[in-house]
């Protein structure tokens, strides 16, 4: 009796589906991923078992590194824009259109007022270096930290202020930014902190 030859199958799978899935899946974290800017200097935040989310937009983010130095932010190139005007008006200082757009591209500096349009009219990419981590100053004779503040809430009456500090800053330096603020009326501001497993018991 003659050998019955069985006809082998392809074993190939059809991939369309899964690459229909692998393109969604692509696309979902494109479009929902959120990027945040670079900051100027690197934090180290302390642990706290605090649960308030700082809002995406309307935020003046305040750093503190381990040095002490105070850094600035604002979201929002035409936010930035606007409040660079106020307050060179306030200082009495004109800056090009160029310096302007520049100023509106950085989302936190720490330069003080005077090195502002030298800092500007530097290379993006030398902006990074140590030199220009000055810090904005704090100290009673010429506090600009007040300044940037206060023209802030003018640019923008919705902003929440936000205060990032490293663990290793002194106390006094971060009580020195409250105290600035309580100058001028800002008594409501979230501190940025790790997010922490609360003790056994609460």
């Amino acid at each position: 009796m003659p050998k019955v030859k069985i006809p082998r199958k392809s074993t190939t799978q059809d991939m369309t589906a899964m690459c229909d899935v692998a393109f969604l899946l692509l696309t979902f974290f494109m479009l929902t991923s959120k990027f945040t800017s670079k900051e100027v200097v690197q934090i180290a935040t302390p642990g706290s078992i605090s649960e308030i989310k700082i809002p995406d937009v309307n935020v003046v983010t305040i750093l503190i590194d381990k040095d002490g130095k105070v850094y600035f932010g604002m979201d929002k190139q035409d936010n930035r824009k606007e409040l660079l005007r106020r307050v060179s008006e306030r200082r009495n200082v004109k800056f090009t259109e160029k310096e302007i757009y520049n100023f509106s591209l950085i989302p936190n500096f720490g330069v003080p007022f005077d090195k502002l349009k030298t800092f500007l009219n530097v290379p993006a990419q030398d902006r990074d270096l140590k030199v220009w981590d000055l810090g904005i100053p704090v100290d009673s004779t010429d506090n600009q930290f007040k300044e940037w503040i206060f023209y802030s809430r003018q640019v923008n009456k919705n902003i929440r202020i936000a205060i990032k500090a490293d663990k290793g800053t002194p106390y006094k330096i971060v009580k020195k930014v409250m105290s600035s603020l309580q100058d001028i009326k800002e008594n409501r501001y979230n501190l940025i902190t790790t997010l922490e497993e609360a003790p056994k018991g609460l």
